[in-house]
C-alpha cells in the first residue's frame, strides 16, 4: 500500500511540476523568429526525434481507430495522405515542395517509395542541419531554410505542393493560401493537411473553449488556426484554383496521436537515462498542452482538415 501511496505521491508531484512549468514558460507567437527558435530547441536537444521518430506530426490509425505502433501510424499517415491526395498515380520524378518539412520524414518516404523529386522547406536552421544528415544522398530530396510566408520560389515551379500541420504557424492565412498556390505549375496538385479550429461563425466558442485555445496557441508558436471551411474559402480565393477545393475531417483517424505521444515517455524509460533531469523536466512541460489537443480535438473544439485542390491551367 505504501509504493502505491508512493507512486501517487511522485505522480502528482511530476503533473504539478509540468502545469508549473507550462503556465510559467509559455512560447507565444512573436514573429517567424519565434516559431524558428521554437523548433531549433526542439532540434537540438533531440528529445522531440527520440519520441516522435522523424515525423513531427500526427498517426493515421484508420477509421475505426485500431490499436498501431505510434511510429508506423505516423509513417502510415504519410501513405494515407499520398493516396487521398491522389500522388500514388503521379509518375516518378514528380517535383514536390515540402512545405514545412521538420527534419524531413515526409520528404524521405515521398522520394524513396514514390520516386518524386522533393524540396524540403523550414523555418528552423537546425531542422534543416538534422534533415540533411538523416537523409540518403541517393534520395533526390533538398532541404532548405524559407519562410512559407514569402516562398524564394518562383510562380510555378512544382507539380505537388505538399504540407502537413504548418499552417496554425502562419500569422495571415490568405498570404499562406496563395503563396501555397502561387508555386504550383498550373494543373498541379496542393494536398494539404491541418490543425484547425471549428468554425466559430457557425458556432461560437463558449466560455471553456475561448481559455483551451488560447493556451493551444500559446504554448507552441501558433498565431491562430483556421477552420476547415475557412481555409478552403481562402484557397479558393486565391483565384488560382481550378474546380473546388475538396476537404476533409480526419480527425477521428489521428485523435489516438495525442495521448500514445504522452505514452512514450513511459514505454521508452531509456529516454530518462539519456536526457536527464533536464530532458525530463522539457518532457514534462510538453503533457498539458497534449491533453489539452486530446481535449479540444476530442470534443469537436479542433478539427483535423484535409484540402486537396487543382492549380487552374490558365489564371
Amino acid at each position: 500500500m505504501s509504493l502505491v501511496f508512493s507512486g501517487l505521491g511522485l505522480l502528482l508531484a511530476v503533473v504539478t511540476l509540468g502545469v508549473t512549468l507550462y503556465l510559467i514558460t509559455a512560447r507565444r507567437y512573436q514573429s517567424s523568429s519565434s516559431v524558428a527558435n521554437s523548433y531549433d530547441q526542439w532540434t537540438e536537444d533531440g528529445i522531440l526525434e527520440f519520441y516522435w521518430g522523424e515525423h513531427i506530426h500526427l498517426g493515421h490509425y484508420g477509421a475505426p481507430p485500431q490499436r498501431k505502433d505510434f511510429l508506423e501510424a505516423k509513417s502510415d499517415f504519410v501513405h494515407e495522405m499520398v493516396r487521398w491526395g491522389g500522388l500514388d498515380r503521379s509518375p516518378r520524378g514528380t517535383t514536390v515542395l515540402d512545405v514545412g518539412c521538420g527534419i524531413g520524414g515526409s520528404s524521405r518516404i515521398l522520394a524513396r517509395d514514390y520516386g518524386f523529386k522533393v524540396t524540403g522547406i523550414t523555418i528552423s536552421p537546425q531542422q534543416v542541419k538534422r534533415a540533411q544528415e538523416l537523409t540518403a544522398p541517393e534520395l533526390e530530396v533538398e532541404f532548405q531554410v524559407d519562410d512559407a510566408m514569402a516562398l524564394s520560389f518562383p510562380d510555378a515551379s512544382f507539380d505537388v505542393v505538399w504540407s502537413i500541420e504548418a499552417g496554425p504557424h502562419m500569422p495571415d492565412k490568405a498570404i499562406f493560401a496563395r503563396e501555397l498556390m502561387r508555386v504550383l505549375k498550373p494543373g498541379g496538385l496542393l494536398v494539404v493537411a491541418d490543425w484547425n479550429q471549428r468554425d466559430d461563425r457557425q458556432k461560437p466558442l463558449n466560455f471553456w473553449e475561448k481559455p483551451v485555445m488560447q493556451q493551444l496557441l500559446d504554448q507552441w508558436s501558433h498565431p491562430a488556426f483556421s477552420s476547415i471551411e475557412g481555409f478552403a474559402e481562402l484557397l479558393a480565393a486565391t483565384g488560382f484554383v481550378e474546380g473546388e477545393v475538396v476537404t476533409a475531417d480526419w480527425t477521428e483517424p489521428t485523435l489516438p496521436s495525442w495521448l500514445d505521444s504522452i505514452w512514450q515517455g513511459v514505454a521508452k524509460p531509456e529516454g530518462l537515462v539519456r536526457f536527464g533531469l533536464s530532458g525530463l523536466i522539457k518532457s514534462v512541460r510538453e503533457v498539458p498542452t497534449l491533453l489539452l489537443m486530446r481535449l479540444a480535438f476530442g470534443t469537436g473544439l479542433c478539427r483535423f482538415g484535409m484540402f486537396r485542390a487543382v492549380r487552374a491551367r490558365s489564371d
